[in-house]
């Protein structure tokens, strides 16, 4: 089986184009924005005597900032924009009251859910801001500027091979460098110490411990969650063959940690195409004992699992671009479908683990009567529930104007089982 070398992405005839004129020619590209932004209505070139002060305006004004110069220095212009967007305003008394606003506390000392979205808009406005510094791609993914990355394998791996007919392309600044970034995760990967961990419930061990994530899918870097699938009780009963599902399951983390223990047989499903193919490299890497069938399904394959796992994500707000619907579910879409759906799935004697945190539930987003209400709605029952605090960065920024929220939060995974 060869090791795949591009994730799915739409085609160039889907993307939008960006116009502007250059020493008087007409000229034209193809905008890749990852989030979904559309093309700045006004561009401008810009190069090395660009003051970042007037590079701030503009970019707040929504121009963008179509770069010519040294690129190195567009890096360090890019810093100097975030260094002004996130300094603390000499503000106006209106201004000063909306970021007391934001950052307002109930009386548990805990932000408010009107707090968290005006935070999330916040996020909205810096990203729009810091995404106006432009660069320029040549149909092979070339960057003709003065000490530029080769960067076009990490451009083939994000947005798919360079397809010469479509000319010249132009992305942010950011998001190149996130693509950059992306491709050095993949490279080197994540070590999950659960693969190999002699401690854990896990009766064999990959020959390697590190999952690859691909562009656009969420890297496991909580490690709290993949320690709790690794370590939670399997159930009792036991048929003839023993069969998992990994319900979403993204790089196919969870799917290989199940595939480590004593089930017979795990079906791992996305809906995302870029997921699917970074789980089947990542199987297919970790050459593991037991078989996995990564298969593309809207939450459930067909048939019946002693162990179906689902790790959703864990906040009910409307994603922002295709990464962040690994951590927000508008309107909990797949967390109720898979409450919903769960029992029907269930062989007889079998568990449903739920992998949830409960920080939507500081931040006002949910309640846990809600969550115990829509289990029991499913014609659920609660069999037990591990829990662990987790440790990520995060957790303890007290910079975070999130912090008293993710001070409490607790992960834990609810072991479901039909009444």
């Amino acid at each position: 089986m060869p090791t795949p070398q591009a994730t799915p992405t739409l085609s160039d005839s889907m993307l939008p184009t960006l116009h502007w004129t250059e020493e008087k020619q007409l000229r034209t590209a193809l905008w890749r924005s990852e989030r979904g932004a559309a093309p700045p209505k006004r561009l401008v070139l810009a190069d090395d005597t660009l003051s970042a002060d007037s590079a701030y305006r503009q970019a707040c004004e929504g121009t963008g900032l179509l770069w010519r110069g040294d690129f190195q220095n567009a890096r360090l212009l890019l810093q100097a924009l975030t260094r002004r967007i996130d300094k603390p305003p000499k503000a106006s008394k209106t201004a000063k009251m909306g970021r007391k606003k934001a950052l307002a506390q109930t009386e548990t000392g805990v932000p408010s859910g009107e707090a968290f979205h005006l935070y999330r808009q916040a996020k909205a406005q810096r990203a729009r801001v810091l995404g106006m510094v432009l660069i320029e791609f040549g149909a092979d993914y070339a960057i003709a500027l003065r000490r530029a990355p080769d960067a076009k394998q990490a451009c083939v791996e994000a947005w798919g091979p360079a397809e010469e007919s479509s000319g010249p392309s132009v992305a942010s600044l950011r998001e190149l460098m996130g693509v950059i970034s992306a491709h050095e995760w993949r490279k080197k990967g994540v070590e999950i110490p659960a693969l190999t961990s002699a401690g854990s419930a896990i009766a064999k061990a990959a020959p390697n411990n590190r999952i690859y994530p691909h562009y656009g899918v969420f890297s496991p870097v909580r490690g709290e969650y993949v320690d709790l699938v690794a370590k939670a009780p399997l159930p009792k009963k036991r048929p003839a063959k023993f069969v998992a599902f990994d319900i979403g399951t993204g790089t196919g983390v969870l799917a290989a940690v199940l595939a480590l223990r004593e089930v017979d047989q795990v079906v791992a499903t996305d809906q995302d195409e870029r997921a699917l193919a970074c789980a089947k490299e990542n199987i297919y890497k970790l050459r593991l004992p037991n078989p996995v069938k990564v298969m593309q399904a809207d939450l459930f394959p067909e048939g019946l699992a002693s162990v179906i796992v689902c790790n959703p994500p864990w906040l009910p707000a409307r994603p922002g671009s295709p990464l962040e619907g690994a951590v927000y579910d508008e309107g909990s879409r797949m967390l109720l479908g898979f409450i919903k759906g769960l029992a029907a799935h269930l062989a007889p004697g079998g568990e449903g683990w739920l992998i949830l945190s409960d920080f939507a539930e500081h931040l006002g987003l949910r309640t846990r009567d809600e969550l115990l209400a829509a289990i029991a709605g499913g014609g659920l029952k609660v069999l037990g529930r591990m829990d662990v605090k987790p440790e990520h960065p995060k957790a303890v920024d007290a910079s975070n104007p999130l912090a008293e929220a993710r001070a409490k939060e607790v992960t834990s995974l609810w072991r479901l089982g039909a009444v």
